[in-house]
């Protein structure tokens, strides 16, 4: 599919986060990058809040789309693609087919690759409720639910499970050292054995 203006000019923008982070994002920054005119930038972004907002939003839907391809489903606004997911040898299964084991699993698996500008992305939403809104939508989807005074021992577990991969996630993407793949895989499963219902302490 041929990507849009619009996604081009998210996927510039993205870049110069990952580059040189989010205080280097500009009109002539983005410009420059995406190889088009300041004019044309404003046609689809007509403020720079416009344009960060929008690079959140961009950002988070593809971490919700990470999780989909982990999970095994489809985003409910393709679900209607039966044909194509079919060719593609993909069961049509969508968020709310999964179990709580499922969408947590997805959600550890996910936490693979972490990049620079998702980091920093999520790190300045902190300060803009809009822009904290597109991570915050994702995360009630798939995320575990923060867990009361009378939670369960299963709560509890899912919730420690989702913290751990978390933590891996922000470790990986701060260090200047690389996990090696088989001992990270191992910890991927540790942590989803975690946060499976009667796991052992």
């Amino acid at each position: 599919m041929r990507q849009s203006k619009r996604d081009h000019i998210l996927e510039a923008a993205k870049r110069i986060v990952q580059r040189e982070g989010v205080t280097a994002l500009t009109y002539e920054s983005v410009a420059v990058e995406a190889g088009l005119t300041k004019g044309g930038l404003i046609y689809h972004f007509p403020s720079r809040e416009d344009l960060l907002r929008g690079l959140h939003e961009h950002v988070a839907g593809q971490w919700e789309e990470h999780l989909h391809q982990e999970a095994g489903t489809t985003a409910t606004k393709n679900h209607d693609d039966g044909e194509a997911a079919g060719a593609r040898g993909l069961e049509d299964r969508r968020l709310e087919d999964l179990s709580a084991e499922e969408r947590l699993t997805a959600y550890v698996r996910a936490s693979q690759n972490p990049d620079r500008a998702e980091l920093l992305l999520m790190l300045e939403a902190a300060e803009d409720p809009q822009a904290q809104a597109a991570w915050d939508s994702v995360e009630s989807r798939w995320g575990v639910p923060q867990p009361g005074a009378d939670a369960s021992e299963d709560q509890l577990r899912a919730f420690i499970a989702q913290l751990a991969a978390d933590g891996l996630w922000f470790w990986e993407a701060n260090s200047p050292h690389t996990l090696d793949p088989v001992a990270r895989q191992r910890l991927v499963e540790r942590i989803i054995e975690l946060g499976l219902p009667g796991s052992a302490d």
